[in-house]
């Protein structure tokens, strides 16, 4: 029968993470999505912490949001993200999709970071 969803999933995101190292000149956007939810989190891996984290369950999203679930709700995490990182003066990130498929939310998370103006 092969292997389950999530071991593939894990073999993806080893892959993704031996080529992409967060620093803290370009931290990484680690992308997270759970059926009910989705989170980002900007890391720098020199150091080992989290610089910004932001999901669907964010006090200043989970009001706003109708869906946790759909792309738009993916969009607007990736915009506030964008929005953290401009604040925190980070301009430029490296993009780890964590072994998820760059379609669908994961795709509308990023769309919606560029638009707040992160670089990636």
């Amino acid at each position: 029968m092969g292997m389950a969803r999530k071991e593939r999933r894990k073999i993806r995101q080893v892959r993704v993470r031996k080529n992409v190292r967060g620093s803290a000149e370009r931290p990484r956007l680690c992308v997270f999505k759970s059926l009910q939810h989705i989170y980002a989190q900007v890391i720098d891996d020199n150091e080992g912490r989290t610089l910004v984290a932001i999901s669907t369950l964010s006090p200043e999203l989970k009001k706003e949001l109708k869906k946790s679930k759909d792309k738009k709700a993916a969009k607007e995490v990736g915009k506030l993200i964008g929005t953290k990182c401009k604040e925190k003066g980070i301009k430029k990130v490296v993009f780890d999709r964590n072994g998820f498929i760059y379609h669908g939310r994961v795709k509308a998370l990023a769309e919606g970071a560029r638009e707040a103006g992160l670089e990636f």
